[in-house]
């Protein structure tokens, strides 16, 4: 896809216009990023991150209510009970469900979160392959392979844990992502440096991906890891140092404004 000159513009006006709107903190109540902004602690803020990221499909007060309980089943000291929990300790997590997931995902996930930090001061390296420079879909590819390289992982929970490697656009960590690196945000925390805001890959939810293909920023049909990146190379031709502050104005045209 090649868009002229004139029209990228006129989009990067338009676009740059709703990003100064969405991106302020009026955004974070009703969003799931409301969870983890609770916390100070940085381990307390991934975690919560994490499960807010995870359990972001659907309904947006279902997602933060379901995220809130899960803080709440930890005590609100999501890093301490990780590291200090026992087995009695998770009889009360064994009714949890959102939608498909449920008490085995999340056991799982606080399985290896437990594993994760007791060798580990933060979250970001589960996501930082050795080797070469980390892009995205590297370090989604990486997370992904690490987070079910526990014995006993259950198969169940590979749906919601996504990866490039299956083509999937992974919405949701890219979300995470987004939280954890883009720096001097109103809403993001920028926690996390291994990764730089410009290699950040665009979340792709069918608001984002509605509003890109209204606007010719999108070609493909499907909301797949190709369509993530064609967007997020289009939206790197407006903003190369961050290219993915355009979610707000993308889902917020979608979302609120019914573009």
């Amino acid at each position: 896809m090649v868009i002229d000159h004139q029209k990228l513009k006129g989009l990067k006006r338009i676009l740059d216009e709703k990003f100064a709107h969405y991106h302020q903190t009026d955004f974070i109540t009703k969003d799931p990023i409301s969870v983890p902004r609770r916390f100070v602690k940085k381990q307390d803020i991934e975690i919560a991150a994490f499960f807010a990221a995870i359990l972001a499909w659907g309904n947006r007060t279902m997602i933060i209510r379901n995220t809130n309980h899960i803080m709440a089943l930890m005590g609100e000291t999501p890093y301490e009970f990780i590291c200090h929990h026992e087995a009695r300790d998770l009889k009360s997590f064994v009714h949890f469900v959102h939608r498909t997931f449920n008490a085995t995902d999340l056991l799982y996930s606080i399985a290896f979160f437990k594993h994760h930090y007791t060798h580990n001061d933060s979250l970001e390296t589960a996501f930082l392959p050795k080797g070469n420079p980390p892009d995205a879909e590297r370090a989604l590819v990486h997370f992904h392979n690490y987070f079910f390289s526990l014995p006993d992982a259950p198969d169940r929970t590979r749906k919601h844990i996504a990866t490039p490697a299956k083509k999937s656009a992974c919405k949701r960590l890219n979300m995470f992502l987004r939280w954890m690196v883009r720096k001097d945000s109103t809403v993001d925390f920028g926690l996390w440096n291994g990764l730089s805001p410009a290699d950040l890959i665009c979340p792709l939810d069918t608001h984002v991906s509605d509003v890109a293909r209204r606007l010719g920023l999108l070609e493909r049909k499907q909301n797949d890891w190709k369509s993530a990146i064609e967007l997020t190379g289009n939206l790197r031709l407006l903003d190369a140092a961050d290219p993915v502050k355009y979610d707000y104005a993308l889902f917020g045209m979608g979302a609120e404004e019914r573009f």
